[in-house]
């Protein structure tokens, strides 16, 4: 008996989605989708022309500065799904630089339904020899690395990130 390992690898994040992070987020508010849990925070912000940007230098700095919701947000919604979706399974271009960053929470979460149904609807269309095949110039220093690698390099970054996520809703809602 073969085993189907593109339901198997869409099935770990699936899991981790449906189970635990997705549904700690339908509360999520404005107020701690903005929240600063200390000074010089990374976040999205309204620019001088209003544009909504994210806070981001690279390299990053040493240490990296704390992240706000919002900026965990974004990072998953754009520097995981996104660029992946573009890169491999035919999603629309997109960058940090000039992505349209959410306001609000509820824009947020929108954004990230939308990126992780592109993302998870992919992987399990993949057949064994599609997980097999090097990933290609995308993935820069990793681009002979099979396919089935870069999955389970976003499987833990979601996981890893929305960790992060929930832990930081504990800390808002126990705040002095």
């Amino acid at each position: 008996m073969g085993i189907d390992w593109s339901k198997e690898l869409s099935e770990q994040l699936d899991w981790h989605w449906t189970q635990h992070l997705r549904p700690r987020l339908n509360t999520l508010t404005d107020d701690e989708y903005l929240w600063e849990p200390v000074e010089g925070c990374w976040t999205i912000r309204a620019s001088k022309t209003g544009e909504i940007q994210i806070d981001w230098a690279y390299p990053e700095p040493s240490p990296p500065p704390v992240t706000t919701i919002a900026w965990r947000l974004a990072h998953i919604i754009v520097g995981v799904f996104a660029m992946r979706n573009a890169s491999h399974f035919g999603g629309p271009p997109v960058d940090y630089q000039t992505f349209p960053y959410a306001a609000s929470a509820k824009e947020a979460l929108k954004q990230l339904d939308d990126a992780y149904a592109h993302w998870r609807d992919s992987v399990r269309r993949l057949s064994a020899e599609d997980l097999a095949r090097p990933c290609g110039p995308a993935e820069g220093p990793y681009s002979e690395y099979p396919l089935a690698t870069l999955v389970l390099h976003i499987n833990r970054e979601v996981i890893h990130h929305g960790a992060e996520i929930l832990l930081l809703r504990d800390l808002y809602r126990r705040r002095v």
